[in-house]
């Protein structure tokens, strides 16, 4: 075996070793919906997401720096199980986007989503006072489309408030963290 190989197979083995440690311990930290079942108010997100809605929110990079602030207004209709949430974002740049997202309750709390920019199916979970929501993004960045996983959670303060924070992460590791508060008009 020649040096050359020897090193590399170090190296692939404190690789392998690293990523299983580090996948180990980000499951310990993980909270479950169902911690939330009995707190209150219970939301019903077809309740909450149905009418005009605004939102503000911050992006931070890995290390907390705010890099990006926005304002979103939501228009939110509902029919039955489907749901339309159309959001106008502007940002501090100036720049604008639109997001559509066509959503479906499954019952039992469950509900999944699809948007343009979203790769597949967002799926989602309601229990007691939270909301926790799992997707891909397709997330343009300087002329490159990255797709980054989301682990989105919104918690209902009272009838009219609710607080959202979302980690993304790309190959596992943390890129940052959208905070969102929505105020229902």
């Amino acid at each position: 075996m020649t040096q050359a190989t020897l090193f590399f197979r170090r190296v692939a083995a404190s690789i392998g070793i690293a990523l299983a440690l580090s996948l180990t311990l980000a499951g310990c930290g993980a909270q479950a919906i169902n911690e939330y079942a009995s707190e209150k108010p219970a939301l019903e997100l077809r309740d909450y997401f149905n009418g005009t809605l605004d939102a503000y929110g911050i992006f931070t990079d890995r290390s907390g720096k705010v890099v990006k602030r926005f304002t979103v207004v939501i228009t939110c209709t509902w029919s039955g199980d489907d749901g339309v949430l159309d959001e106008d974002f502007t940002y501090s740049d100036g720049t604008r986007q639109r997001r559509v997202w066509r959503l479906k309750h499954r019952g039992s709390g469950r509900y999944t989503g699809q948007a343009d920019d979203i790769v597949g199916q967002a799926d989602g979970r309601q229990s007691g006072n939270a909301f926790n929501w799992i997707y891909t993004m397709a997330l343009p960045v300087d002329g490159t489309v990255y797709e980054v996983q989301f682990d989105d959670w919104m918690y209902l303060v009272n009838d009219k408030n609710m607080i959202n924070k979302a980690s993304m992460r790309k190959f596992g590791w943390r890129l940052g963290e959208v905070t969102l508060s929505f105020t229902k008009r």
